[in-house]
């Protein structure tokens, strides 16, 4: 259907951070925008072995003995301890969504009857602190980007609190985190080799000069691009793809009007919206005059795997979808 037509593929830092007394640090690769490797954070200790020690963006923490009943207060760590096999018992819905989304369980049917049991703690910024408690965790997940030091000294009182960065961007180094906490590191690590693995094929078989790559989102009351260090943004570089110079900036997102629409051109568009976001895009005056409109590369994705998780296995949908698309 869609595809690249006269294109022809061709075949397949440190960023350290000080908070209190412990140092998290987190190194980039060459140039990716998406951090890959853990420095000064996570475990030594084997897979499968506890005790261990974790440390992380606020600390070190001490888990005896391995995790059985998890909260996560994240999108990305739920997804993220689904794919790892583990179901949450508590967890934070993203604005106007759902506990789980769509994508997580069509990509895990097994789990669908556990997660539909996953109980709700509330707004990620402020979760309900006292059905925490109740739930008797002996491991909480929180975000550093969105929940700071205080919120993790009272999260502490009830369970062991680690605390991943945040952030589309960087996913690959929190999931490692919370695989390592979960004594699963080396399944996030083979996961994450995968995934490159498939994205340098793809980069290899493009042309010298790739198609540029636009990320939209709409829900109606507010319509953004997304830049090149969100989760979309950085799957985008790694798979060598270009971006329109209007998303050429380095943060997750930035608002823009429907009278300024024509920053969203490029020779793709993938656009997600929830609300009244489509019919907010499609009626926008400047929408049929995009170049990927009238050329039929205006692709509606998954909103929540796209743009609302950031979470290996919404990776791995954004990826799929951007190889597929561009492929056939």
């Amino acid at each position: 259907m869609h595809g690249l037509g006269p294109w022809v593929l061709r075949g397949a830092l440190a960023l350290a951070v000080t908070f209190g007394v412990a140092t998290a640090a987190i190194a980039q690769t060459g140039d990716h925008a998406s951090p890959r490797l853990l420095v000064d954070m996570g475990s030594a200790a084997p897979d499968g072995v506890f005790p261990r020690s974790v440390r992380h963006m606020f600390g070190e923490t001490v888990l005896e003995v391995a995790p059985q009943r998890i909260i996560v207060i994240s999108t990305g760590q739920l997804d993220a301890a689904i794919t790892l096999g583990i179901v949450p018992v508590g967890a934070t819905a993203g604005d106007n969504a759902d506990i789980y989304p769509a994508y997580l369980g069509a990509a895990f049917p097994q789990h669908i009857a556990a997660m539909a049991e996953v109980a709700n703690l509330g707004d990620r910024s402020g979760p309900n602190l006292e059905l925490i408690a109740q739930l008797r965790p002996d491991l909480i997940f929180m975000n550093q980007a969105v929940l700071q030091q205080d919120f993790f000294d009272t999260l502490s009182q009830i369970a062991p609190v680690v605390v991943t960065r945040g952030n589309g961007v960087n996913w690959k180094v929190d999931y490692l985190l919370l695989a390592q906490a979960l004594g699963k590191g080396g399944e996030a690590q083979a996961f994450l080799d995968q995934f490159h693995a498939d994205a340098d094929a793809f980069a290899a078989n493009l042309p010298a000069d790739p198609p540029s790559v636009s990320l939209l989102q709409s829900t109606g009351a507010r319509t953004r691009v997304m830049g090149v260090t969100s989760l979309g943004g950085g799957i985008l570089q790694d798979l060598g793809l270009s971006r329109p110079q209007s998303q050429q900036f380095d943060k997750n997102s930035e608002d823009i009007s429907l009278e300024l629409l024509d920053l969203a051109d490029a020779d793709w568009i993938f656009y997600g919206t929830n609300g009244t976001g489509d019919q907010a895009l499609q009626n926008a005056a400047l929408w049929p005059s995009l170049s990927a409109v009238a050329a039929d590369r205006a692709v509606a994705i998954d909103f929540d795997a796209f743009y609302l998780n950031t979470g290996p296995t919404a990776a791995r949908v954004v990826l799929d979808t951007v190889i597929e698309t561009l492929s056939e």
